[in-house]
């Protein structure tokens, strides 16, 4: 009747394939073709994997990626708010998972939007289950930071985390993380690459950072994964700060700051930052 409010949409989250098309789920393959709106990161793509499953778009297609979430937002609620449906998917993945779909899910939510999930592949947990590490407790910390020092200080805060960590990260900067990864961690905690999952070159590189580090140097090729093991239970003793100081030396030798290099240290060994860096400044006085 004129007047009356539209029941509102339900805004539905999506899992793509990371890598074979056959890897979609069968409500995928259902929303696409019967979804009144889609927003994808990339339509071309989008298109694409649509014709590799045989699904005709019947719905509108729109442009939603990391340049345009603030600019196109609105407009989807105004559909969702309208009544009608909105399917949002990225590249791979899962919306929201360092990808586009965070903002819009937390607006939709914020005016009592339906907002549901469609679940599927994702590069995180298939690379923690693959990588052989424990998987009991893990956290995801995404792509680190572009800029050395940033990374630095980022991986010294991570230093002492027990859990098993994920990163995404670009070919083109994997080796110089993994050198600041072995920096931060030392060279010896284990961790794995994951390369391509689930595509056809698919490759599951294992060992320490150092030896990671090293393979990196070569200029592997796609998309990538990093798990790396949390750091053991107390590396050094509470009570042996020269210990504490000669590590801290070793770290700054693998290119970490003095100060990033007491951070990570004091993290692992469960000692004060204070102690750890006055000992370091003046190892003579550590008694």
């Amino acid at each position: 009747m004129p007047g009356e409010e539209a029941i509102p949409g339900t805004l539905m989250l999506a899992a793509t394939p990371i890598g074979r098309p056959e890897d979609a789920s069968a409500r995928l393959t259902t929303a696409l073709a019967a979804t009144p709106v889609i927003a994808a990161e990339d339509t071309a793509r989008l298109r694409r994997l649509a014709d590799r499953l045989g699904v005709t778009l019947a719905g509108k297609v729109v442009s939603y990626y990391e340049g345009v979430e603030e600019e196109r937002g609105p407009g989807l609620l105004r559909e969702l708010r309208a009544g009608r449906d909105v399917l949002l998917v990225t590249d791979a993945g899962m919306p929201g998972v360092s990808d586009p779909g965070y903002r819009l899910t937390a607006a939709a939510v914020a005016e009592g939007i339906e907002v549901t999930v469609l679940p599927g592949p994702s590069a995180v947990t298939a690379a923690l289950a693959v990588s052989g590490l424990p998987s009991d407790r893990f956290c995801f910390e995404g792509f680190p930071p572009r800029g050395r020092g940033d990374r630095g200080r980022r991986f010294a805060e991570l230093a002492g985390e027990r859990r098993t960590m994920v990163f995404f990260e670009s070919r083109r900067r994997l080796a110089a993380t993994l050198r600041d990864l072995a920096a931060a961690f030392g060279p010896e905690r284990p961790a794995v690459v994951c390369r391509e999952l689930t595509k056809t070159h698919e490759e599951i590189r294992r060992g320490s950072l150092g030896e990671l580090a090293d393979w990196a140097a070569e200029g592997p090729l796609g998309e990538i994964t990093i798990v790396v093991a949390g750091a053991p239970a107390r590396v050094i003793g509470p009570a042996d700060v020269d210990e504490a100081v000669a590590e801290v030396s070793r770290r700054m030798a693998g290119g970490l700051s003095r100060r990033d290099a007491v951070a990570a240290v004091a993290a692992e060994a469960g000692l004060s930052r204070r102690l750890v860096y006055e000992a370091a400044v003046s190892p003579g006085d550590s008694s």
